[in-house]
């Protein structure tokens, strides 16, 4: 899978749950996997990646600002040149997600991405404030569904299928 284009596993977190997310996403692909945060990813790093799995929290009913501005400072140097590449989304919410989902989808279909996989969305239940500021304990089983995401994705762009 070495030969394979590389995943680029994009993410941001504030309280954990998204890093741990991303960083099951990539045990899951391998050695094709590239993980950066989101304040680290340059437009380079998107152009050279086969595909993309962001992964980032739900904020106040949108996609966070880091993420956000990850997309705001590569778009237009990318504009016109990621057409018909892979991507799958993880957002870790307190309750929704669903926001933040059709954000990113949006920024997703300017680049012209084909999203391969089902998003996911991950509900900590976080829903007063030391709750939402608290580190998050994410289960073992949406771990693995993370890690079986990242795994898929690896496969898929390795066997062309994506």
């Amino acid at each position: 899978m070495t030969d394979a284009p590389t995943l680029l596993i994009a993410w941001h977190s504030r309280t954990g749950g998204s890093e741990v997310l991303a960083r099951a996403a990539a045990d899951g692909a391998g050695p094709a996997a590239a993980l950066a945060r989101a304040a680290d990813v340059t437009p380079d790093m998107l152009l050279a990646a086969g595909g993309y799995l962001f992964i980032g929290p739900e904020n106040l009913a949108a996609l966070s600002g880091a993420m956000k501005e990850m997309f705001d400072r590569c778009y237009y140097p990318c504009l016109g040149r990621l057409e018909g590449r892979a991507y799958a989304t993880i957002i870790c919410a307190g309750s929704d997600g669903e926001n933040a989902q059709r954000q990113l989808d949006r920024i997703a279909t300017g680049w012209r991405l084909k999203r391969v996989a089902d998003g996911v969305i991950v509900n900590t239940a976080a829903q007063t404030p030391e709750a939402i500021l608290a580190p998050k304990t994410i289960p073992a089983d949406r771990l693995a569904e993370a890690n079986d995401l990242g795994a898929a994705l690896a496969e898929g762009l390795a066997a062309g299928i994506f």
